[in-house]
């Protein structure tokens, strides 16, 4: 893998990058964002999750569907992509950043 502090020296990075700003937006609205962490030997992008991203349940098909397809359209070259550190919602207390809080029962009036 290619150390976190050469990966802005890749020659890939500023495609994949302005892939990534392609959907940042959507990330950031949902309270996440992605951060590069390296490229493996076998092409494979490495990810960190970060905010909301890193606990939401939905991250792994936002990754495939929405990251993944849109830096492999941009980068051709990047055969996946993969997170580093998804923490399974399970894992985290509820109440924390990026985890609901439970719902709150609504008294319904006596007939």
């Amino acid at each position: 893998m290619i150390p976190v502090a050469a990966i802005e020296e890749h020659p890939l990075f500023p495609r994949i990058e302005q892939a990534l700003d392609t959907i940042r937006p959507y990330l950031i609205a949902d309270g996440g964002n992605v951060r590069v962490l390296g490229i493996t030997d076998d092409m494979v992008l490495q990810l960190e999750l970060m905010g909301a991203c890193g606990t939401c349940p939905m991250s792994p098909m936002t990754l495939k569907a929405g990251v993944e397809e849109s830096v492999r359209k941009a980068v051709p070259e990047i055969r996946g992509v993969e997170a580093t550190n998804g923490t399974s919602m399970e894992l985290q207390p509820a109440g924390q950043p990026g985890h609901p809080q439970p719902p709150t029962p609504v008294r319904t009036p006596a007939e």
